[in-house]
């Protein structure tokens, strides 16, 4: 099975794959112009890889989350992805691949950071469904 995760922001959409044997990858982030630009570039990038499974990261906890997991699953819902998709939550995510990254990249804007948390939503959701 192959596997993506996705970290979708309202600039970027941090991305990651996972191909073989739970070793996860950041890929370069999607930069988002609007949603139906982002959509298609996302649907791109899961059929270039052969996705089966998407992982989305979403927010469980917070004073936004009910938006921002409004817009989330808005999104993904204009994908036009036929594998299984699940959410996982992506508590910190973003902040742990800040700390990650801290003295290896100098942009912020780049998406680096944005896939790194893409990473580690998948590397949470493979970790926790013993994939």
């Amino acid at each position: 099975m192959r596997y993506a995760s996705i970290d979708v922001g309202l600039k970027r959409i941090g991305v990651a794959i996972s191909l073989r044997d739970k070793i996860t990858t950041p890929q370069k982030a999607i930069l988002r112009k609007n949603r139906n630009q982002a959509a298609k570039d996302v649907d791109r990038f899961l059929d270039e890889w052969e996705i089966d499974i998407l992982v989305a990261g979403i927010p469980k906890s917070g004073g936004s989350s009910e938006e921002m997991q409004r817009r989330i699953k808005h999104f993904v819902s204009l994908l036009n992805f036929s594998g299984e998709i699940y959410f996982q939550d992506e508590y910190s995510s973003s902040i742990e691949a800040k700390e990650m990254m801290q003295g290896i990249t100098k942009q912020k804007r780049d998406g680096k950071i944005d896939s790194m948390a893409a990473k580690i939503i998948l590397d949470r959701f493979l970790t926790f469904y013993s994939v």
